[in-house]
């Protein structure tokens, strides 16, 4: 199991106004962070973090990678390219507390737990509908999709009759389409 412990940044402890900081992430983040989307991948992280003032910090994250996600067509893991960017901005106040791109923690803490930001980030950048290649998906899944489609469209069809007023409203949707 991965420690995230790393991906916890202390702010207060910054000697210099701009820090600079790298983090590859594999699968034990991915497994440790255990979130629903992404369960594996090989990611880059870029981390900048500037002092704007003795309570404000910017951060800017680069993050660039693929990642393993289900094919939404035949469910056989696939690789996503992830290339992506993200801003936040911290602020040292009195609790926790989210809101937009704007991230209050505690000033007496004073660290900041950026695995799950990152986690987003990733999130936020994989397609809705993520599908292999033509000619990549798994033969065996597509043929039987194919085999239960033209099962389902025929089923039944061929039984019922069309009500007549559905028959003179597709008249008038092709008359108008005309």
């Amino acid at each position: 199991m991965c420690s995230l412990e790393p991906l916890k940044i202390d702010l207060k402890g910054l000697k210099e106004d701009v820090s600079d900081f790298k983090f590859h992430l594999d699968d034990t983040y991915f497994a440790a962070i255990e979130a629903p989307e992404v369960s594996k991948g090989n990611v880059d992280v870029c981390l900048v973090v500037r002092r704007t003032t003795d309570r404000y910090y910017e951060l800017d994250f680069q993050i660039n990678g693929t990642v393993i996600v289900p094919c939404d067509r035949c469910l056989d893991d696939m690789e996503q390219p992830v290339e992506t960017e993200g801003h936040l901005v911290v602020k040292l106040g009195t609790e926790y507390a989210e809101e937009d791109d704007l991230v209050t923690i505690d000033e007496n803490e004073g660290i900041l737990d950026v695995a799950w930001f990152i986690y987003e980030f990733i999130a936020l950048d994989i397609p809705i509908k993520h599908v292999h290649a033509p000619g990549k998906c798994n033969l065996a899944m597509i043929q039987m999709l194919e085999e239960h489609s033209a099962a389902r469209s025929s089923d039944g069809m061929d039984e019922k009759p069309i009500d007549p007023r559905w028959s003179g409203l597709e008249k008038l949707k092709n008359n108008i389409k005309d």
